[in-house]
């Protein structure tokens, strides 16, 4: 036990990431079932879609369970007092202040973890309330930090300035990974492009199998001028080349981007004209599993690799 796992009363300190369409409720499920901390990813839900899915979470499983909510999309409020009004207590939030909700959420007696990309932005989630704070570097998929700080260099940072518990992100996938994260101060890991790649994650099979085909270097960060975000680099992709190179102002990129591009890709399978997030660890990874063997093998490896570890 540790204080993550008491914070959310977890078997394991392994969290899966609110990703939008691939964080519906049998993902999150399954996670909590396997002695994590499973979450439904809000952001690409309408209000009743999410709480659909809370009520059908809650039937799957009776083990704790959160909803990732990030604050730069419409429908905030109301998408916050669906989460209190069907009972769950622990909400992650993302891309905004800290400040804005974390008061309002902690009245109403749920923890709450923050989302962030450098030391700066950790010590105002800590002077905000927030219970925890997940440090995800560089290496992530979807919406990321404008700092590009990398994990490796991100953990220790944030650790050595805060008190309270902080969870790794960014490029973990494995149990070296997470042991990694652990020996760097980190007192859980949360992994998302290894859940996104599980029978159980809502995303389209096009984009899964895709997944298992990805190489290193295929994936960069893009649209910083909009919100930075991790790309598989595809047909969409190119566009969003050619229009830089012909010096793109923001109303330009907004255009190309259009709207529903992530839905296009990641749920409904289009693999030339959708947006495709994920990081840049699936270059490592090449199987589609189930929520139950990823945490298995997870665990097994981080406690062998806890067993061997050297010192010299």
């Amino acid at each position: 036990m540790n204080r993550i796992t008491q914070l959310f009363n977890i078997k394991y300190p392994i969290i899966q990431g609110g990703m939008i369409w691939n964080s519906g409720y049998k993902l999150a499920a399954a996670v909590s079932n396997a002695g994590g901390l499973g979450l439904i990813g809000a952001g690409s839900m309408y209000p009743e879609v999410l709480r659909e899915h809370i009520q059908k979470c809650k039937k799957a499983t009776d083990k704790p369970f959160g909803v990732n909510v990030p604050m730069l999309y419409p429908n905030v409020e109301e998408i916050l007092n669906i989460i209190i009004e069907e009972g769950v207590k622990i909400v992650f939030t993302s891309a905004g202040n800290p400040k804005t909700y974390t008061s309002f959420l902690k009245e109403k007696g749920l923890t709450v973890v923050h989302v962030v990309s450098s030391t700066k932005f950790a010590l105002k989630a800590q002077e905000a309330g927030v219970d925890a704070v997940v440090a995800e570097g560089f290496e992530a998929g979807g919406h990321n930090g404008r700092e590009e700080t990398t994990t490796l260099t991100l953990i220790p940072m944030v650790t050595k300035d805060v008190s309270i518990p902080v969870i790794a992100a960014g490029g973990i996938a494995t149990g070296k990974g997470m042991h990694a994260a652990m020996i760097l101060g980190a007192e859980g890991v949360q992994m998302g492009t290894r859940f996104a790649m599980t029978i159980e994650s809502s995303a389209h099979d096009n984009f899964k199998n895709l997944l298992t085909q990805v190489k290193e270097g295929e994936t960069q960060l893009t649209l910083k001028e909009l919100a930075p975000v991790r790309l598989i680099k595809n047909e969409f992709f190119n566009q969003l080349q050619e229009v830089y190179a012909k010096g793109a102002t923001v109303e330009d990129l907004k255009t190309v981007l259009g709207r529903a591009r992530a839905k296009r890709g990641m749920f409904e399978g289009d693999l030339i004209e959708g947006e495709l997030e994920i990081g840049q660890i699936v270059g490592l990874l090449d199987e589609i599993e189930s929520v139950a063997l990823v945490m298995k093998g997870v665990v097994d490896e981080f406690n062998e690799s806890v067993k061997n570890n050297i010192v010299f």
